[in-house]
């Protein structure tokens, strides 16, 4: 009864689960999806010009025939039409398509023999196909399933030589058998280009990879696409973390990006929790310092920071002539703030002021606090997402005492100016490789447009497809399995009838 009544106390959490909101959201639009029709009609045109259709052979009274050899010639597929399936469905419809033939015809009648080729077409081609669309367990993107139907409604050869007669007359046989075979070949083909090719095309979609030396980023999907009549989105976790502790990732307490656009062929939204764990990553990493020394200081400051500190270095003799060290760093991790009206960030440091006498113990002058906002440019270029940033506020104070901070007022602007053309371009030097937003190889944006919300930001952009699905299938394509024992050349002399 005990353990009854704790199911039931469970029951609702268990109905109900907790939905995580994405750091990083995509959607793509019919407009988006017509541009993938037409690279991926391309791809299926290929893959069924790669048929194999087996030997058809037979007999009727005195006459043996077989069919051999059977090749796609040409394709067309005019009617195509490719659209969303609400749930997790893309449907994909080829109507009145024709596809020809040429294969190898052999026939035996009593003592005669005749062999030659045979042109075919197949007309009224009718295939339709629904992909399911789900996430698999690495987080990834896959087709999951593949129904397809296919069907042919009529079939014509021409037949030439001297026992054309006797073709004619085998050609419901042979046509009836033909049709059936090549209908039969289509869905295999399409399935396998489905669950195998465009899946090799979508495992180059990065989900945990390294940004560089000191952090890694987490695209793994949260949840299965949700798919309407007109948008599929994609909700990624999209977390940054320290690669000395990959397990450590910054709880989401962000907004969770809204897109409601659907003019443009893709967007992509960004949520404060995308740059905050990008920045606490980089702090958890310990590389949110700065050091100058020596000649690294520029003059001017270098001689204000020793009038200003005069007395101390005085005290300090025969110190006075050491290299200045200054070291800035993080005291903890910047935060990110977005809103319509731009994107800033804020970041809490402290500086320090040292003496480094050569082979004694470095001797500090000061440690003052800073407070300093940031601008920040956010863009794309390519598949990269990029950060600018500019300095836009600035104050130091002592954490000694305000009497000192008082004293230290005559260094706020040299040490703005500091900041301004010596650490930020170091800053700006790091973040300028960026961060790959997870699209397939071969797939980049153009046009891009990035607006701002209340706490996310949003990219529109229209998609381009920088190398064919070919290409990059064929680059990443399965390896074939050899298989058990060779098999042996078929016969082409008439005792293979």
């Amino acid at each position: 009864m005990a353990a009854g009544r704790c199911l039931l106390l469970l029951l609702p959490w268990l109905v109900v689960a907790p939905h995580s909101p994405p750091g990083c959201k995509i959607r793509i639009t019919s407009a988006g999806l017509e541009l993938v029709k037409q690279e991926g009609l391309r791809f299926v045109e290929q893959e069924l010009q790669n048929i194999t259709v087996s030997d058809l052979h037979g007999k009727e009274g005195p006459f043996h025939y077989n069919i051999s050899q059977v090749r796609v010639t040409d394709l067309q597929l005019a009617l195509s039409d490719l659209h969303f399936q609400p749930q997790q469905h893309l449907a994909f419809n080829i109507n009145n398509a024709s596809i020809s033939l040429r294969f190898r015809r052999q026939l035996l009648y009593w003592f005669f023999y005749d062999i030659g080729s045979i042109n075919a077409s197949a007309d009224g081609v009718h295939i339709h196909t629904v992909l399911q669309l789900a996430k698999d367990g690495a987080g990834r993107l896959k087709i999951s399933n593949i129904t397809c139907n296919a069907s042919i409604a009529r079939m014509h050869a021409g037949f030439s030589g001297t026992l054309r007669k006797v073709y004619e007359f085998l050609s419901t046989f042979i046509i009836s058998g033909m049709r059936f075979l090549l209908s039969q070949q289509i869905c295999p083909s399409l399935e396998h280009a489905s669950l195998v090719l465009l899946n090799s095309l979508l495992d180059t979609v990065p989900v945990r990879s390294d940004v560089d030396e000191h952090i890694g980023i987490d695209y793994s999907l949260l949840r299965d696409p949700a798919v309407s009549t007109d948008t599929l989105d994609l909700d990624f976790k999209g977390v940054f973390f320290p690669r000395s502790r990959e397990d450590q990732e910054l709880e989401n307490h962000a907004v969770e990006p809204v897109i409601k656009e659907t003019e443009r062929m893709v967007y992509v939204a960004f949520s404060e929790y995308f740059f905050d764990s990008a920045m606490h990553a980089y702090f958890q990493a310990g590389v949110l310092a700065i050091e100058l020394q020596g000649e690294k200081v520029p003059k001017d400051l270098e001689v204000l920071l020793r009038a200003t500190f005069f007395g101390t270095i005085f005290m300090q003799s025969p110190a006075v002539d050491a290299p200045l060290r200054l070291v800035l760093q993080a005291s903890a991790p910047p935060r990110c703030i977005i809103k319509p009206s731009g994107t800033s960030v804020s970041v809490s440091a402290f500086l320090n002021i040292s003496l480094v006498p050569p082979g004694r113990p470095a001797v500090q002058l000061s440690s003052m606090a800073m407070e300093t906002k940031l601008s920040a440019k956010v863009f794309l270029q390519g598949k990269a997402l990029r950060v600018q940033l500019d300095l836009r506020r600035f104050r130091i104070y002592s954490k000694q005492s305000a009497l000192e901070s008082l004293a230290l007022f005559s260094l706020q602007a040299p040490l703005k100016t500091l900041l301004q053309l010596t650490i930020m371009p170091i800053i700006n030097e790091r973040t300028k490789k960026g961060v790959q937003i997870p699209l397939p190889e071969g797939m980049d944006f153009t046009k891009e447009v990035v607006t701002n919300h209340a706490g996310f930001l949003t990219v529109g952009a229209d998609l381009h497809f920088s190398k064919g699905l070919r290409e990059v299938i064929e680059k990443y394509r399965p390896a074939p399995t050899a298989p058990a024992e060779p098999s042996a050349e078929p016969s082409v002399g008439p005792r293979q009838l």
